[in-house]
C-alpha cells in the first residue's frame, strides 16, 4: 500500500505539470484526493489493512494528500492568472468603435394629443383645472341634474366603491360642480381634463378607461352662438383652417340645448373612408349651453349667468387622425404601436 501512495505521489505531480485549463485540473483532483479519489479510498480503507500497517500506511497517506492538495491549490492559481491573461487579451475592448445609441423614450400617443389640446385651449383663453377620479354618486350624478332612478344613468356603467356612494367618475362633468363652487360667482373659462372609467366589454371601439376633456365658459350673456363658434375654432386649429364644422342636435341632462359637434374628415377630405365611416364627417364631441339647474347647484344664478360645456375624447381624435383601428393599442404597451408616434 505503501508503494502505491508513493506511485499516485508521483504520477500526479508529474500530471501536474501538463495541466493547462481549470476543467483538467478538476478532472484530476477528482480522481486522486477527491471525495471519490485513489487517496480517499486508501484512507477508508485502512480498517481493513493488518493492524502493524496502519499507522505506517495512514500517516503517509495523509501527508501525500497534504502535499498533492498543496501542488493543486498552486495550479489552480497559476492557471487562473493565465485564463484570466488570456480573456482580457481576447475581449479587449475597440475603445474607437462608436457607442450604442441609447434609446430614447416618447410620449404616449395619448399624450401627445393631450398637450396638442391644452395648447390649443390655452391660447383660446382657458386654463387647466383638475378634479378627482374618486367622485361621490352626488357630484357625478345628482348634481348634473341626473337624479337617482333618472333613465339617463342608464347612459353609463358604473364602478362602485365598496363605500356607499363613492364611485369611478364616468366623465368628467363632475368637475364641472367642482370649478363652479370654487370660483362662483366669478366668470370661469377652465377645461377640465382626466381618466373616465366605465364598466363597458373592452372591444376595438370600446374600453374600460379612456381620457376626456372637459370644457366649461360661465359668465354674462354667454350664447350658443358663443359655443358653435368656440367648438369651430378649436376644430379648425386641430385639424386645419380648411376643415368645415358641423353641429347634430342631440340630448345630455347636464345641457340644454345639447348637440354633437362633427369635423370634416381630414383623412379623406371629406371623400368617405373606413374611419369616417364613408360619412366624410367625424363626431369629435358633445356641447351645449349649461342647463339651469346644474348653474345652480354649481353656486350661480341662472338668471344672471349662462354658460355653455363640452367633452371631448383625446383617444377618438388620436384614433382619427392616424386611422388607428382598435382603441385597445393604447393601453396594451406594445412597443411596435408605441414607437411609431
Amino acid at each position: 500500500m505503501l508503494d502505491r501512495l508513493e506511485t499516485i505521489r508521483t504520477e500526479t505531480l508529474a500530471a501536474l505539470d501538463g495541466v493547462t485549463s481549470s476543467e483538467a485540473l478538476r478532472a484530476l483532483y477528482n480522481q486522486t484526493v477527491g471525495k471519490r479519489g485513489e487517496i480517499t479510498t486508501i484512507l477508508r480503507s485502512i480498517g481493513s489493512l493488518d493492524p502493524a500497517e496502519r499507522p505506517a500506511v495512514g500517516k503517509r497517506a495523509n501527508e501525500v494528500r497534504q502535499e498533492l492538495e498543496a501542488a493543486f491549490a498552486e495550479r489552480e492559481e497559476l492557471i487562473k492568472s493565465r485564463e484570466l491573461a488570456q480573456s482580457l487579451e481576447e475581449g479587449a475592448l475597440d475603445v474607437t468603435l462608436p457607442g450604442r445609441p441609447i434609446v430614447m423614450g416618447r410620449l404616449h400617443p395619448a399624450t401627445q394629443t393631450l398637450r396638442q389640446i391644452y395648447a390649443i385651449w390655452a391660447d383660446m383663453g382657458f386654463q387647466v383645472y383638475r378634479s378627482r377620479d374618486v367622485e361621490e354618486d352626488e357630484v357625478n350624478f345628482t348634481l348634473l341634474n341626473i337624479p337617482p332612478y333618472h333613465p339617463a344613468r342608464d347612459m353609463w356603467d358604473t364602478f362602485h366603491t365598496t363605500e356607499e356612494g363613492v364611485i369611478l367618475r364616468t366623465h368628467t362633468s363632475p368637475g364641472q360642480i367642482h370649478a363652479m363652487r370654487e370660483y362662483a360667482p366669478e366668470p370661469i373659462r377652465v377645461i377640465l381634463p382626466g381618466m373616465c372609467y366605465r364598466f363597458e366589454q373592452i372591444s376595438a371601439r370600446s374600453e374600460i378607461q379612456f381620457h376626456q376633456v372637459e370644457g366649461l365658459a360661465i359668465g354674462r350673456n354667454i350664447r350658443m352662438t358663443d359655443l358653435k363658434g368656440t367648438m369651430a375654432e378649436f376644430a379648425r386649429r386641430l385639424y386645419g383652417p380648411e376643415r368645415q364644422v358641423r353641429y347634430r342636435a342631440s340630448h345630455f341632462p347636464f345641457t340644454e340645448p345639447s348637440m354633437e359637434v362633427d369635423v370634416e374628415c381630414a383623412l379623406c377630405d371629406g371623400e368617405g373612408c373606413p374611419v369616417c365611416k364613408y360619412t366624410g364627417w367625424l363626431e369629435i364631441g358633445g356641447a351645449g349651453m349649461v342647463h339651469p339647474v346644474v348653474l345652480k347647484n354649481g353656486g350661480y344664478d341662472p338668471k344672471v349667468f349662462s354658460g355653455f360645456a363640452f367633452g371631448i375624447g383625446p383617444e377618438r381624435i388620436t384614433m382619427q387622425m392616424h386611422a388607428i383601428q382598435d382603441i385597445r393599442n393604447f393601453w396594451a404597451n406594445d412597443l411596435r404601436f408605441l414607437e411609431q408616434f
